[in-house]
């Protein structure tokens, strides 16, 4: 029986922007001009375009279908499996590819950087990786970039493997050299279930066999936004209630090993739930979803936090996207595939790309 008066009412404002009746979605990213592009990794449904554009309600393969037509995991020429896709402070569309359909081991080739212009639809550059920095078990997550450090920018990406090291990847956008960052360090890694029991939609956030077994959820740095003036990296693991952040310059410093970085790290604390999404703003606020509360988060200068919208449709707010006036936000029902429900796909389309108003715009470091 309900409490008189007793509700889940929404909060907040949620505009649907596109539903998705074809495979499921994870990033989002908008143009200066308004253009909204998606991307759709290779988890197990059938995915005719790993990358595109919504183009009049349709899901056009971004940035044409022959990027979209890979030659095996390894291939440097086209996308193969696309985690997120950011629009940089230059207006230009970045593709972050894992190179890992169904988290496969890596190949050199397969994960990488593609940077697609967006007044001629074209690749004007890739960057790949080295073993030594994307590993086998590397899961290339999401990025931000700095276009003012170093000749050409910066990129930082989050590894949120679920079976190997978990670090940062910086990149430097000129040269296509890129390091590891805090390997394997504390806060980049998932929580043991025996300090973060998340708990979405009534259930605990577990991975299940079709046996009855269940493990904990392992899958560590995957959240990731740069502070408003550049000077600060947040990022959080997907299985933990707790979020760090890292000096830029200090990520950057090539004369710094790991425990120097290490030393720059803080601790921002408990944000109440576990999360996937990370974005900021230019009014110096950082917006996190929250996936055990059908919500989105804020964090205001002064260290509070309030409720920017919370509504029973987000279930499992994914990736984030700011552009002028307003938060732009996936809901997959993630946790509903069948790897965390014994097997059973619960999933029920279709999910959806959302905004909501904001008053304040996108962090443009260039």
């Amino acid at each position: 029986m309900t409490a008189p008066g007793a509700t889940d009412a929404p909060v907040g404002e949620l505009e649907l922007v596109h539903a998705f009746h074809g495979p499921m979605p994870t990033g989002v990213t908008v143009s200066a001009a308004g253009r909204v592009f998606v991307c759709y990794p290779k988890w197990g449904d059938e995915v005719p375009a790993t990358a595109a554009e919504i183009v009049d309600g349709r899901e056009v393969p971004f940035p044409d279908e022959a990027w979209n037509a890979p030659d095996g995991n390894d291939d440097e020429r086209a996308l193969v499996s696309v985690q997120s896709v950011v629009v940089d402070p230059a207006d230009r569309l970045w593709a972050l590819d894992t190179g890992s359909p169904m988290f496969a081991p890596t190949s050199p080739g397969g994960p990488k950087l593609v940077r697609v212009d967006l007044g001629t639809n074209t690749v004007e550059q890739v960057i790949t990786f080295s073993p030594d920095v994307v590993l086998e078990t590397t899961y290339l997550n999401d990025v931000r970039f700095d276009l003012r450090a170093g000749e050409a920018g910066t990129a930082y990406i989050t590894d949120s493997s679920d079976s190997g090291p978990n670090a940062l990847i910086v990149v430097d956008l000129a040269t296509g050299s890129a390091r590891r960052r805090l390997h394997e360090h504390p806060s980049t890694k998932a929580e043991p279930l025996s300090s973060f029991r998340p708990v979405v939609e009534g259930r605990p956030f577990l991975e299940r066999s079709e046996d009855g077994s269940t493990q904990p959820v392992s899958m560590g740095a995957d959240g990731i936004a740069i502070s408003a003036d550049g000077e600060r990296l947040f990022y959080c693991p997907l299985a933990s209630r707790r979020w760090y952040s890292v000096s830029t310059a200090a990520l950057r410093d090539p004369s710094l090993d790991d425990e120097a970085v290490a030393a720059t790290v803080v601790d921002e604390g408990d944000k109440g739930s576990g999360s996937d999404g990370l974005e900021t703003d230019d009014a110096g606020r950082v917006y996190l979803t929250s996936y055990e509360h059908d919500a989105v988060l804020r964090r205001l200068p002064d260290g509070s936090f309030e409720t920017v919208v919370h509504d029973p449709r987000l279930l499992w707010p994914d990736t984030l996207s700011v552009t002028d006036g307003y938060l732009y936000v996936t809901a997959n029902q993630l946790h509903r595939q069948a790897n965390y429900q014994g097997g059973q796909d619960l999933r029920s389309k279709p999910y959806a790309l959302f905004r909501t108003p904001i008053d304040a715009g996108p962090v443009r470091l260039r």
